[in-house]
């Protein structure tokens, strides 16, 4: 997996910014794309260009879900494929429904997110889109990362790397480099983690892509953390990659900033100032309505407040809460941390109340994703 970006990729872009916001930054702060977004609708609504409104919408989406306005972002997608169905533009239609997919997985809603995505990369090679087809497939197999079948997903990371590098794409190269770093990391690979979070780091760096950079430099945080147990230089790297969230308005990664500065502290022992970091990305989660960051957090929360002095009863009634939370939404490897908890707070076994969700025998994706990951194409890309 060594190798650099190609020189083409000088500097990271935004493909999701067109027409009117085609000349955009993907540095560019979030209520700045967010304003321009929204006066383009509406020069594109005054003139009657379907197609610029389409555009604009996209833009307006992708601010409010980065922002954490999923309302608001749910209107805008819909409203941009409406405008591009109507216009006959496939590619702006793929373009929809990619943004639409991937604030489904925000959501936590992997079977519309998964039906989305597949749609989307469907309609970006009918309409000859090959960016917006690798965006989707690569929302595809972050989905069921996400989700925890790595066996699943492993090797379409890799074949989107390579695609990456060889199209010379410094935004998809450090997606892909980050997605199979966090793979490594959760199944104990720390050396090989490390060396992709450090080459995805240089690569968004590089790129001038802030907001690559600031997630790698959480991964980076997190392994030095766990791996060396070197908590001031992971809490230095976390008030670093928070600095560029502010700068972008970056609600959703800061939260996971916010969170993973409370693992940091968690392993040190420093429990009470985990207790506040995890309290704090609690309530920002809530906020943003992002039910995957909000049970990690809880999770961390309980794991605290356990340490400091919280009765067992109560801890192993959170955890069998939070454990069939998970099983709900579709989350395997986070049910598994829970289970982990226990043992390592040692409140017994917690019962097993898995509900409608998947259950802890049953598949990892639903049927919808596993057609949809088992029929993604890479090889279409070129």
């Amino acid at each position: 997996m060594a190798g650099q970006v190609s020189e083409r990729s000088a500097r990271a872009s935004a493909p999701e910014y067109q027409g009117a916001l085609g000349s955009m930054s993907v540095n560019a702060s979030l209520p700045e794309v967010l304003a321009r977004g929204m006066q383009g609708v509406r020069a594109a609504e005054r003139s009657g260009d379907l197609r610029e409104v389409a555009r604009c919408e996209l833009a307006v989406a992708e601010a409010c879900r980065r922002l954490g306005r999923t309302g608001e972002a749910d209107r805008a997608w819909k409203a941009s494929y409406r405008a591009a169905r109507s216009a006959g533009d496939e590619g702006a239609m793929a373009w929809a429904l990619w943004s639409g997919g991937t604030l489904a997985r925000q959501r936590g809603a992997f079977r519309l997110a998964y039906r989305l995505l597949r749609l989307a990369a469907e309609a970006g090679e009918r309409g000859g889109d090959v960016v917006v087809r690798g965006y989707s497939l690569a929302g595809l197999a972050e989905t069921g990362r996400i989700q925890g079948d790595y066996e699943a997903v492993g090797r379409l990371h890799e074949q989107l790397l390579a695609e990456a590098r060889r199209r010379g794409e410094a935004r998809h190269t450090v997606w892909a480099l980050e997605g199979i770093a966090q793979m490594h990391r959760n199944t104990g690979r720390y050396d090989e983690a490390l060396a992709l979070f450090e080459e995805a780091a240089d690569t968004a760096s590089r790129a001038e892509d802030r907001r690559g950079w600031a997630w790698a430099l959480r991964g980076i945080a997190d392994v030095v953390s766990v791996r060396d147990g070197d908590v001031e230089r992971a809490l230095s790297l976390l008030t670093q990659a928070e600095e560029a969230c502010r700068e972008m308005r970056l609600h959703s990664a800061l939260a996971y900033n916010h969170k993973m500065r409370g693992n940091v502290l968690y392993r040190a022992g420093r429990y009470e100032q985990a207790r506040e970091q995890y309290a704090r990305a609690l309530e920002e989660f809530r906020e943003m309505d992002e039910p995957r960051g909000t049970a990690l957090s809880r999770l961390g929360l309980v794991k605290a407040e356990a340490r400091l002095g919280r009765d067992i009863a109560h801890t192993a009634a959170e955890l069998a809460g939070l454990r069939s939370t998970l099983d709900r939404i579709g989350l395997r490897h986070a049910r598994d941390m829970v289970d982990r908890a226990a043992a390592e707070l040692k409140v017994g076994r917690l019962p097993d109340h898995t509900g409608d969700g998947p259950g802890a025998a049953g598949p990892v994706l639903p049927a919808v994703g596993a057609e949809a990951l088992r029929t993604a194409d890479p090889e279409g890309l070129r």
